[in-house]
């Protein structure tokens, strides 16, 4: 009796662990290549610091593979290769990735379907491949002095740009994609597209960044990408602070600010604070924390501004378009700084994060960096 409670009982659990397995989640690659029996493709993952190798099938006739693995806990690269040649996939959950190729040009000549970062994947990685190929011909060239120092220096740049005009389109339109992730960290004779130094590109890797933290903040990719932006940050931040040891100074009392508003025309600060109460707001329309700030202060200007209270907000998007369509909507003064979040008006304010927010008394001094925005009207009121 107790042989067969303990034959069902390891029956049981050998159907349960079975059922788990079917049910486990898993993704899908599979496909066809042709020209190439008796060649063996494998099955890579392209990690952080390293090629591993997670499976390989020898063709027949056929061309036919198919690899099945477990779903990665964040989205992760994979990689087809045939010989030293290879396609670039990315995994986002179970889908399922079919691949046709053919193994004399498997790299560039592979149709792939069930996953659009795949495809965006193949867009860019034909990008990349053609701007080296372009940059080696100009190096030969200009190595053969067949052309100028000049001619090779703008057309080198132009080869570039051309790279990142459309790694852009992915990288600010679909920021949280792993096609975004994919395109920031292409490199072109070995050296990165995307400078993670130079100023503009350095937004690039923000706002990946930033996507992908919000996402999935645990992701190894994630905090990897938020210590580049943030490196990068510093290392800007300082190049700044160097430059203004360049700029001649004098004493001053009254720290000016003049931007463009919506219709263009510069607005000083200091004329704005001539006998008047002034909110300074240093603000971001596409943040979070905007719209209840905006409605705060629509409040606090309506019952105010007859007594004497201007409100000068400058804006750090980066959306022209957005803080246009915003600012619209505002009887106070907005204005936007080009420079966004490497603005010099900001870093004279010490501004760290926003919203920012500081008020003038009718003299035009500085006495109070409000903290609390629910707590704005209680100090305008005692300068009012």
């Amino acid at each position: 009796m107790r042989n067969k409670l303990l034959n069902v009982l390891m029956l049981t659990c050998g159907l349960w662990m079975a059922i788990a397995c079917r049910q486990a989640p898993v993704f899908v690659v599979k496909g066809t290549v042709t020209g190439a029996e008796g060649q063996t493709v494998y099955f890579e993952n392209v990690g952080l610091s390293a090629v591993t190798l997670m499976d390989s099938v020898k063709l027949k006739s056929s061309g036919e593979f198919t690899f099945k693995k477990q779903r990665p806990e964040y989205p992760d690269f994979y990689r087809l290769r045939l010989k030293n040649q290879w396609i670039n996939l990315a995994i986002d959950s179970t889908e399922t990735v079919t691949v046709k190729a053919d193994s004399a040009n498997f790299a560039t000549s592979y149709t792939v379907e069930g996953s659009d970062n795949c495809i965006v994947i193949k867009e860019i990685t034909l990008a990349q491949l053609e701007a080296n190929r372009e940059y080696r011909q100009l190096r030969k060239d200009f190595e053969a002095k067949s052309i100028a120092d000049t001619t090779y220096q703008r057309k080198s740049t132009e080869v570039i740009d051309r790279y990142k005009t459309l790694a852009l389109k992915y990288i600010y339109g679909q920021p949280m994609s792993t096609a975004a992730y994919f395109a920031l960290f292409q490199k072109i004779d070995g050296l990165l597209f995307f400078d993670p130094y130079n100023r503009t590109d350095s937004r690039a890797y923000g706002a990946v960044a930033t996507s992908l933290s919000n996402r999935f903040p645990e992701s190894p990719r994630a905090m990897q990408l938020t210590n580049v932006a943030l490196q990068s940050l510093k290392v800007i931040r300082n190049e700044q602070l160097l430059d203004s040891n360049l700029i001649d100074t004098k004493e001053i009392d009254f720290l000016e600010i003049e931007l463009p508003n919506v219709a263009n025309q510069k607005i000083k600060l200091s004329e704005v604070s001539k006998g008047n109460v002034v909110i300074l707001n240093f603000t971001a329309y596409q943040s979070e924390f905007s719209t209840q700030l905006n409605e705060i202060l629509e409040n606090i200007y309506a019952r105010n501004h007859r007594k004497g209270l201007e409100i000068y907000q400058v804006s750090l998007d980066s959306d022209l378009h957005l803080w246009k369509n915003v600012a619209l909507n505002f009887s106070w003064i907005c204005v936007h700084d080009p420079q966004t979040v490497y603005s010099q008006a900001a870093a004279l304010y010490n501004v760290k994060q926003l919203p920012a927010i500081f008020v003038f008394d009718r003299k035009g001094l500085i006495v109070k960096r409000i903290e609390d925005i629910n707590g704005i009207e209680s100090e305008i009121s005692k300068l009012l």
